[in-house]
């Protein structure tokens, strides 16, 4: 595949919320990474939109000592395109030291408040309020921080909402107090394959299944190597082509600081595996 033909757009569309997105999106959480290049985040960034991402994620609490990633998309992309769809995520939240902390339904505003400056804009997209695998002491229950949200978005602040590292259990707990757009849980060929079951849930009800380190894993498999040469690709490639593959409604977010990797990740969205060597990969566990 030539840089020419490379496109967001090649692993097709999902409607989230109101908003059309391409499946190939891009996650913001790398650009700060060590060492730090804001020339070179911001050019990766540009270059993204340039090759067709509509969807972009991100969050308050990614930022180093030198660069944040709501302020590097601030400056490389605002005015920001129409199409673009810019998710971020509350619940987590760090304080000027990097200490990480957990927000309390009343501080929920603050967090999507930050937000908004920090990226210029008077709305958020979507927003995802994240939890940890069982729900702090003192940070409320689910139902009542996402109650938080679903006012701001009456008020106009949030279009859409999200919930993220969860479970079926709260994804039913969350649809009982507003509509739920997305789902995102770290989930991948090998990775967490327990959400199998939350994510065909997610594909009977409409919503979007958005995995994060989806490439992440430790010694390769075999299997994943071979189908790797014998389609040119990268085994990275190869686990974002297996992660589209697993419905519709399931959107990549991969991230990078790199322009070469950026451009591998996207090109993955045009590859295409066959229904065999889908089966060859599902033991991968």
């Amino acid at each position: 595949m030539t840089t020419e033909t490379i496109t967001a757009a090649a692993a097709g569309t999902w409607q989230l919320g109101d908003r059309t997105v391409n499946r190939m999106g891009f996650g913001a959480m790398r650009l700060t990474g060590t060492p730090p290049d804001r020339d070179r985040s911001i050019a990766v960034l540009r270059r993204a939109v340039e090759l067709g991402v509509n969807h972009i994620d991100t969050a308050a609490f990614y930022f180093s000592p030198q660069l944040s990633a709501n302020e590097l998309i601030n400056a490389a992309l605002r005015p920001y395109p129409e199409d673009l769809v810019i998710t971020s995520k509350v619940g987590p939240g760090r304080d000027p030291s990097g200490e990480f902390l957990t927000a309390r339904p009343e501080q929920l505003r603050g967090q999507v408040e930050e937000n908004l400056r920090q990226l210029g804009r008077d709305h958020l997209d979507v927003v995802n309020l994240r939890i940890g695998q069982g729900l702090e002491r003192g940070t409320g229950s689910l139902a009542e921080r996402f109650g938080v949200l679903a006012e701001l978005r009456e008020e106009g602040l949030i279009r859409h909402l999200g919930i993220s590292n969860v479970g079926p259990e709260h994804l039913a707990e969350a649809q009982a107090v507003a509509p739920v757009v997305c789902v995102q849980n770290q989930y991948g060929l090998g990775v967490r394959r327990e959400d199998d079951e939350l994510l065909r849930l997610c594909g009977e009800q409409g919503i979007a299944f958005v995995p994060f380190f989806s490439v992440a894993h430790g010694h390769e498999d075999e299997a994943v190597l071979a189908l790797a040469r014998a389609h040119g690709v990268t085994a990275a490639q190869l686990r974002l082509v297996w992660t589209l593959h697993q419905g519709a409604h399931v959107l990549a977010i991969p991230g990078t600081g790199n322009p070469a990797h950026l451009e591998e990740n996207i090109a993955a969205g045009a590859l295409r595996l066959s229904e065999e060597e889908l089966r060859q990969l599902d033991p991968i566990r």
